[in-house]
């Protein structure tokens, strides 16, 4: 398949309806503004969320922005062409223009920051994770239940060009019976954004599976399924800094074998420190076809047929030989998957554009987003299990089901 633009009525033509879904579950093609109106968006974190579209959507504007530093309030004022500034969360959702906001702060303020803004009557896109305790978990979807606002995490990986196009085979049912896979994020030296003008920063220390979103969703976010079952391993040395940190944390990296409720085998990978090739990827392994990830998103897929022919391998024995294949991964930034405006790369190997639109176009539509507040825990819960696993060398633990029953 090349990466030519593909227009709407091809693309449909190729969907298969799975069990009632559409080609991308949760997402629609963007289409011409029908409903008059723009989202009234703040933004809050001028780091991270200074890297997304909001300005660029036909149906949003940016109300105004807020850091607790002067110096990115002034970098978000300017990406976004915003007039109105606050000196904080809590300032900012007291403005009663603003319907909905994105929070891009630190992963431990997520719950309070979350809480907050949903009780003050707005709309939440969080970065990633959802928290970093299963009672923190629980505390924001009761509160998602009970105010019946939106909640929608920002993983980047559901949106990474390949794992669309995943989506897509999957549904289409090229895979077969996906029986395994496997997810890994590498962030070789990792320490050092642990220290800020001399400071320790929110992520001295960071329990590495507490931040397991990267991974998990790879798989979730293809197939629906969830995490049931975990055993986690750590790796951790004599440093200063795992022996003293406010996480309590002993580990640079941490393995997590899953099982899930399909009986699918999943590994996840979150690594700090080592010999390590950067890389955020992932495989996913059928009956009928595989798909490999390479170790850059944009690049160097390649998918795996159940062969026909009879080979011998380099000891004479037999087997039947697989057909492999090099994957040349359409852009779908590039399509009308996105509103013409927003049709270019994006942060994270093109997902932040679409992570933005598909906020947008849930609350314009009155839909759940595809990472609404179920999925978002499903990828969260399963990390946080895994590391008490791992504080246990290795005991197979039991991953709670925060679905509705």
């Amino acid at each position: 398949m090349s990466d030519s633009f593909i227009n709407r009525r091809k693309f449909v033509g190729m969907a298969s309806l799975v069990a009632g879904t559409t080609l991308l579950p949760g997402f629609t093609f963007a289409e011409p503004a029908i409903i008059d109106r723009k989202i009234r968006m703040g933004i809050i974190g001028g780091n991270f969320g200074s890297g997304f579209q909001f300005h660029e959507h036909p149906n949003c504007t940016v109300e105004a922005v807020s850091d607790l530093r002067p110096e990115r309030r002034d970098k978000l004022m300017q990406v976004y062409k915003c007039a109105k500034s606050y000196e904080s969360l809590e300032k900012l959702i007291l403005d009663p223009k603003i319907e909905a906001v994105f929070i891009a702060t630190p992963a431990p303020d997520h719950t309070r920051h979350v809480l907050a803004s949903l009780q003050a009557g707005k709309h939440v896109l969080c970065a990633v994770p959802v928290a970093t305790t299963l009672e923190d978990c629980a505390k924001i979807l009761a509160a998602v239940k009970r105010t019946g606002l939106t909640y929608m995490m920002a993983e980047t990986s559901v949106w990474y060009q390949n794992t669309i196009s995943v989506r897509k085979l999957y549904q289409e049912g090229a895979f077969g019976k996906i029986f395994s896979a496997a997810a890994e994020y590498n962030h070789p030296g990792l320490e050092t954004l642990y220290m800020e003008n001399g400071k320790p920063t929110w992520r001295y220390g960071m329990t590495p599976m507490l931040y397991p979103t990267h991974c998990t969703s790879f798989l979730i976010s293809v197939t629906g399924e969830r995490l049931t079952q975990v055993s986690g391993i750590g790796y951790g040395d004599n440093s200063p800094i795992l022996k003293n940190n406010p996480w309590k944390n002993p580990f640079w990296n941490e393995t997590a074998f899953f099982n899930t409720n399909k009986g699918t085998a999943f590994r996840a990978e979150v690594n700090w420190r080592g010999a390590l090739r950067d890389t955020v990827r992932a495989e996913w392994r059928g009956e009928k076809m595989s798909f490999i990830s390479g170790p850059q998103e944009s690049k160097d897929h390649v998918v795996v047929r159940y062969g026909s022919e009879i080979g011998r391998d380099d000891a004479g024995f037999k087997f039947i030989k697989p057909k492999v294949e090099d994957y040349d991964q359409p852009q779908w930034w590039k399509t009308d998957l996105l509103p013409e405006p927003m049709r270019h790369d994006s942060g994270h190997y093109g997902s932040h554009t679409f992570i933005t639109h598909e906020f947008i176009d849930a609350l314009i539509n009155a839909r759940k987003p595809q990472v609404d507040i179920y999925e978002a825990i499903a990828y969260t819960a399963p990390g946080i299990v895994a590391h008490k696993s791992a504080m246990k060398r290795g005991e197979s633990m039991k991953i709670p089901n925060f679905d509705e029953k």
